[in-house]
């Protein structure tokens, strides 16, 4: 295990908020580990560094179920983007962004870009039931089922059925109602539609099991909190801090040489 002194320090933090079961975790393994997992629910919030060229993002994953509900502010905290995360087959967990999660974004950085996804959509969609694997490419779904990994023990069972080949489930949340959400979280920040990202480029439709649309997800949110991470740069330059670590060194080395 690296010690704490070694380890990267993230340049920007990205945070992913959404009710139990709509796959959160399932969309972070997808993107970072390229495979899919059937998860157990999130206890509190756990974190992957990624290195972005020269930079290093941390994406934050948290606890949709209510008993964690009050630690989501606090993971939220200084955050450059927030992923509001929901399940198409799931009306309510959609509302449940509104009514529970908007606010716990009140601690992110006041420049903080919101994102909407909606989770699941190859259960909807026959196009997002093909496989995407690291190079974009598409494969059937048979052979990326191969990939899917389950752990031992019981998993949370999902929000949604489970589709079987060929057999689509209807779809509860259409983007129409995602752009009209987004509309209204600008609102609640206080900002301007027309100087804000437009709702097209912000929400999302993905599929943690297949990998449709996760990659895209990820990293056009990675290009966009690029000026957050320059900006935070130049500032550290113009007030930099002082390693604490380093002058308990110095001090310890002046103290031995000093004469009694």
């Amino acid at each position: 295990m690296p010690e704490v002194s070694k380890m990267k320090k993230p340049d920007v933090k990205i945070v992913l908020l959404g009710d139990m079961n709509v796959g959160k975790t399932s969309l972070l393994h997808r993107y970072m580990e390229r495979k899919f997992k059937e998860t157990v629910s999130t206890v509190g919030g756990a974190f992957f560094l990624k290195q972005w060229g020269p930079y290093n993002i941390s994406i934050w994953d948290t606890a949709g179920r209510e008993q964690f509900h009050g630690l989501g502010s606090m993971y939220c905290r200084g955050a450059a983007a927030v992923i509001l995360t929901y399940d198409v087959t799931n009306w309510q967990s959609l509302a449940e962004l509104e009514e529970r999660f908007l606010s716990l974004t009140d601690t992110a950085n006041h420049d903080c870009i919101y994102a909407l996804v909606g989770n699941k959509a190859d259960l909807t969609d026959s196009k997002a039931q093909l496989c995407q694997d690291s190079d974009g490419l598409v494969k059937d779904r048979t052979e990326c089922n191969e990939e899917c990994e389950v752990p031992s023990g019981c998993p949370t069972p999902p929000a949604s059925p489970t589709s079987l080949p060929g057999v689509m489930l209807r779809k509860q949340v259409i983007n129409e109602d995602a752009v009209t959400l987004y509309g209204r979280i600008l609102r609640y920040k206080g900002l301007e539609e027309k100087s804000s990202l437009p709702a097209e480029k912000m929400c999302f439709e993905t599929s943690a099991k297949t990998g449709y649309n996760v990659d895209t997800l990820f990293e056009t949110l990675f290009d966009l909190v690029l000026p957050s991470i320059l900006r935070k740069r130049q500032e550290n330059q113009q007030s930099p801090t002082v390693d604490l670590e380093e002058c308990r060194m110095v001090g310890s080395k002046k103290g031995r040489s000093g004469c009694c």
